[in-house]
């Protein structure tokens, strides 16, 4: 069966001046046009294509990779606009098209959008939605807890702190006093930490690991740090949280508990000037 908008491994049927075709099963053959057609390729041969509708709606198959497929969530960049509606450049020579319907606010030729990609009910066609809300689903506590690490998509701003969508699949929220050092922007791709499972399915994430592990990681970067700055940083107790978060990318309060762990472990000296490296700790 074919995954229409995704990969799959199909078998080369034969080949003609247009290019490969490919064994589409009940859906007959799927061309993969001569531009992606390699001379070592022979009938029998099995290829792992990305198959989509062209400007005519066939199915055609690419060796292309595109930026984002059907079901993913992506922040992509709007081509040109049309009296429809948006197309986006998604990484293949066909765009992806987002209604005006489905649009949140007028998309803009140049500028990047957060969507959800998907095959239209109604047409079959592939389309993009800026309306990702209701493609959202519940997390459950039993796959996630406490400490999970996950992948997350910087969504949108709001005035507690940022929406993230979380292993491409739930809602989740990084609030403002997570949010150490610069700032991430909308369509930019992290690593982050279940805090929290509300419960209605949405997420409290970290952008750090929390626990003790947060603390002897960053004990153990504060080490490197002093060794590269020759023994030496000038930072103590009164140091603004604004000035740690800068240089270290940490909380005051991870600065200090790492301190402390290096201080009673007798690798440090702290001073009034900032924080030593002991000698036999280089």
């Amino acid at each position: 069966m074919i995954s229409l908008g995704n990969y799959n491994t199909l078998v080369i049927q034969r080949f003609t001046d247009h290019g490969a075709y490919l064994d589409g099963g009940e859906l007959g053959g799927i061309l993969m046009p001569k531009t992606y057609v390699s001379s070592e390729m022979r009938p029998g041969d099995k290829v792992r294509v990305f198959v989509y509708l062209d400007q005519q709606e066939r199915l055609v198959a690419t060796l292309e990779r595109p930026l984002a497929v059907v079901g993913d969530f992506a922040f992509l960049e709007v081509s040109w606009v049309n009296q429809f509606g948006a197309f986006l450049d998604w990484g293949v020579m066909k765009d992806l098209f987002v209604p005006f319907g489905e649009q949140k606010r007028k998309m803009e030729q140049g500028n990047s959008y957060i969507v959800y990609i998907h095959i239209d009910k109604e047409t079959q066609r592939i389309v993009g939605t800026a309306k990702v809300d209701r493609f959202l689903e519940p997390a459950s506590s039993r796959t996630y807890y406490r400490g999970k690490e996950v992948e997350l998509l910087v969504w949108q701003r709001t005035e507690m702190g940022l929406k993230v969508i979380v292993d491409n699949r739930h809602a989740g929220l990084v609030y403002n006093s997570e949010l150490i050092g610069t700032e991430p922007r909308t369509g930019e791709r992290l690593h982050g930490t279940v805090v929290n499972v509300r419960d209605d399915g949405r997420l409290d994430i970290a952008l750090q690991r929390i626990g003790k592990g947060r603390f002897r990681d960053f004990a153990v970067e504060l080490l490197e740090e002093l060794r590269q700055c020759g023994g030496f940083l000038p930072f103590t107790d009164a140091s603004a949280p604004e000035a740690i978060a800068e240089r270290f990318g940490v909380s005051k309060k991870t600065f200090k508990r790492a301190v402390g762990n290096l201080y009673r472990e007798h690798r440090i000296l702290i001073r009034e000037d900032g924080i030593y490296l002991e000698k036999n700790a280089f």
